[in-house]
């Protein structure tokens, strides 16, 4: 037992290197050297770098040691674990690669726009396929929705955050590299998305058992912005009636509900069923109103 922890630890912390990587790759070497923006931590660290002169991997160091901190004081010990290890290792690897001259694309800011989606975004989806974050606007986002956005979801919180980013870039480096951004970060959450999820469906419906079902239901409509349908249910086993949680949403919203199950109760029973398409009101889901009825 105790040298398959060992192994699962040196090959998950392998893959996590080579994530941060091909991030990194994809920041130092065609990113940065044709003046592009991105969003998040490591776009605002290029902007403040401009007007600094600083270091932008010095900045990103910071900001995110700031993050650290308010999230152990607001959040607790157990959600700064989360996020510790790639806040360190990520601007480790993006500062040794600066040490090396090296530019991927150049003269094509399209085609510099495309590479850089395409790396990053495989970078990104190792990361978080395996459960880690960066500590940077996703872990803003919820502390905001936490201690004074309660109301608004996660989700819209990280695209103000993110949007307020590219606006910064716009002023900093003119409208068409913010344009640019906006290519790149639409690319980008598409390869993420098949890098954790593969090219199967992009939908699915829980069906979630568990005790801590008013918990569980909170979390995903007031995070996710997802809607749940609770059912009574009898156990033919055990004779005994229990509350099922029903809920449709997307592949890295179901990675999310997994995550916060695991961490609430640990004896839930979850079935995961991939969905075709759905009717209705609701993000990728198709508005009936506005289908063909011919």
């Amino acid at each position: 037992m105790f040298n398959t922890n060992i192994k699962k630890l040196f090959s998950d912390t392998i893959y996590l290197a080579v994530g941060c990587f091909i991030t990194a790759f994809s920041v130092n070497y065609i990113l940065k050297p044709n003046g592009l923006i991105t969003s998040g931590i490591t776009g605002l660290a290029i902007v403040l770098e401009k007007y600094l002169h600083v270091n932008y991997t010095y900045i990103y160091y910071a900001v995110t040691l700031v993050i650290l901190l308010i999230t152990y004081a607001l959040l607790g010990k157990k959600e700064i674990m989360k996020i510790i290890f790639l806040s360190v290792l990520y601007p480790t690897v993006l500062l040794a690669m600066q040490n090396f001259e090296f530019k991927f694309v150049e003269n094509d800011l399209l085609l510099a726009s495309i590479y850089f989606s395409i790396f990053y975004g495989i970078g990104v989806g190792m990361i978080l396929r395996k459960g880690f974050s960066f500590g940077g606007t996703d872990t803003i986002a919820r502390l905001l929705n936490k201690k004074a956005f309660p109301s608004i979801n996660v989700s819209y919180i990280m695209l103000v955050l993110d949007g307020c980013v590219i606006l910064i870039a716009a002023f900093a480096f003119g409208r068409n590299i913010a344009l640019y951004s906006i290519i790149s970060q639409l690319i980008t959450t598409k390869v993420c998305d098949y890098i954790m999820f593969g090219f199967g469906t992009k939908l699915y419906k829980l069906e979630i058992i568990s005790s801590e079902y008013e918990k569980i239901s909170r979390f995903i409509m007031l995070e996710l912005g997802r809607g749940v349908t609770l059912f009574k249910i009898k156990g033919c086993y055990t004779n005994e009636e229990k509350i099922q949680i029903e809920s449709v949403c997307s592949p890295n919203q179901a990675v999310m509900i997994q995550k916060f199950i695991r961490q609430n109760d640990g004896a839930a029973f979850v079935k995961v069923l991939p969905v075709v398409n759905v009717w209705g009101k609701g993000v990728r889901f198709i508005d009936i109103s506005s289908e063909d009825n011919n």
